[in-house]
């Protein structure tokens, strides 16, 4: 699963007049299709009768015509403000839509509801600024749109025509910003069969969209319905959205599988990482560090805290931690040091995803995939759910959790967390360096750390899948900055296999700090 994430971050008888909006659609009157009823218990059963028959891909309107918006071109195209879906309320988020693309071929019907009736929005190349030799000027009048996303309250402090906060875009992908006010990794509605051997990843599509009017009681919220479809399965997916510090959703899904999947990832998440402090090949780039995640956060149903670094593995890994019942999970990034990363594009505000899972989820494991890459233009990272149960055809899954797109996880260990993790060669130094021997220094900050008394050295308490330590102690970061501890030891190992290791600091019987889970590959 490779995506390119550049290109991601940058009704008949009304077709031809148009028709009154519902109340505060915009500015400029937006060309509607006839009432339909509509709520989310008919869209199950549209999923329903949906899921028992075949497969019928999206429509891809005019390809020859789409093919020829590049980039460049489809850049060019702006959608007007005053378009905008409740550019005038009720509510405060004005809802913007993305144009097709040579990246964004598929229509996605997108539908605005009141009363318990949704009308089709009409695409009407209007609602666009566009060059006037550009390609988009040829496509018929029933092209549609590619994507929707919502804008900054029209009460805000910044100006909602120009900035935005979710962005639904590209087959079930959509992102939120955080607290940092920027875009980062992304989210979709499920992963199938990812990196799972002799079988091709299958990318679903959000089909149909609808925007409930906002309720006068609820100002702050936005409520959005997709239908998922694709050749395996078939989804309601709701989403309640509330803008605040950052941007939390609660999701509610409804999932009916046509076949049998390999590999079902429930919640699943997606990010970059190229590489960071911990392993950077010589000179392959300027940067310190480039990476929209430094890493996989766990906090398991038994109650234990893990920080997972990520790696640009040498090949595809997936790696998987069995839980029953977790009380969460998600791809962090915790360096927020611009001197890190030294770049405009702001990696050190790329907002972290947190899941929550709602009810019991049960038996499974939060898969990590780590595919290689080159660059950072692929997305390479994906952490998901895995329900221990085998995915079969005919299966129903409910499924709701809350997304929390913030700076940092929203419920914090009390215990030190690992903020760095640092590799070198083994050995002593003044000393030939002995082949097969790494050496690593792994930083915890904060928690009970910084109330151990003067004298007493935390202990680090180490595993490791194979190879043996040595050279173990504790010590303080010579940084003068309070509870800032490193664990550092030589790990011995020999063959080419990764190797998983553990390690925690501990003083007596009081566990100080959240277990480092790594995944060292022999170099």
């Amino acid at each position: 699963m490779t995506i390119d994430r550049r290109d991601f971050l940058t009704g008949a008888c009304a077709a031809a007049a148009a028709l009154s909006a519902p109340s505060g659609a915009g500015a400029a009157a937006l060309r509607l299709g006839p009432a339909q009823p509509f709520g989310r218990n008919v869209l199950i059963d549209l999923v329903a009768r949906l899921a028992a028959g075949p497969y019928r891909a999206p429509p891809q309107p005019s390809p020859e015509i789409v093919g020829k918006l590049d980039y460049d071109a489809w850049g060019k195209i702006r959608f007007r403000p005053d378009h905008a879906l409740f550019a005038e309320g009720p509510g405060r988020f004005p809802v913007a839509f993305f144009h097709l693309g040579m990246f964004f071929r598929k229509s996605v019907a997108m539908h605005v509801v009141e009363n318990g009736a949704a009308r089709e929005i009409l695409y009407d190349p209007a609602m666009f600024d566009m060059p006037a030799d550009s390609p988009a000027r040829d496509l018929p009048a029933s092209a549609g749109f590619a994507g929707f996303q919502i804008r900054e309250p029209r009460d805000g402090a910044l100006d909602w025509r120009k900035n935005d906060w979710v962005a639904f875009l590209g087959a079930a992908y959509f992102r939120a910003i955080g607290e940092l006010k920027q875009y980062g990794l992304s989210a979709r509605a499920v992963a199938i069969d990812v990196a799972e051997a002799g079988r091709a990843e299958e990318f679903p599509d959000f089909t149909q969209i609808w925007f409930e009017t906002p309720r006068p009681d609820r100002p702050d919220e936005i409520v959005v319905h997709g239908l998922l479809e694709g050749p395996s399965i078939v989804g309601a997916c709701s989403f309640v959205m509330r803008r605040g510090a950052g941007v939390i959703m609660d999701v509610e899904q409804h999932l009916r599988l046509r076949a049998p999947v390999a590999r079902f990832g429930l919640s699943p998440l997606t990010s970059m990482y190229w590489y960071s402090e911990t392993r950077k090949p010589t000179a392959v780039d300027w940067r310190p560090e480039v990476h929209d995640s430094d890493g996989l956060a766990l906090w398991t149903g038994a109650g234990e805290r893990l920080w997972r670094p990520l790696n640009n593995p040498p090949r595809t890994i997936v790696s998987a931690f069995g839980d029953d019942n977790p009380r969460g999970f998600g791809l962090m990034q915790r360096d927020r040091v611009f001197d890190h990363y030294q770049d405009g594009v702001y990696y050190e505000r790329r907002p972290s995803l947190w899941i929550e899972p709602r009810g019991g989820w049960g038996k499974g494991a939060v898969q990590l995939v780590e595919i290689p890459t080159d660059d950072e233009i692929h997305d390479n990272i994906v952490a998901m759910w895995v329900p221990e149960r085998a995915a079969r055809a005919g299966d129903v899954v409910d499924l709701a959790f809350r997304m929390h797109w913030l700076a940092d996880e929203p419920y914090p260990t009390p215990l030190g967390r690992c903020v760095a993790t640092r590799l070198g060669n083994g050995g002593q130094p003044g000393q030939p360096r002995p082949q097969g021997v790494r050496k690593f220094m792994v930083e915890f900050l904060g928690g009970p750390l910084a109330a151990i008394p003067f004298g007493v050295k935390p202990e680090p308490i180490l595993s490791a899948s194979r190879g043996s330590f040595s050279y173990v102690f504790a010590e303080a970061v010579p940084n003068e900055v309070k509870g800032h501890w490193r664990a550092q030891f030589d790990l011995t190992v020999t063959g080419e296999e990764p190797v998983e290791m553990r390690c925690y600091l501990r003083a007596g019987d009081q566990i100080l700090t959240e277990t480092w889970a790594y995944q060292y590959h022999p170099f």
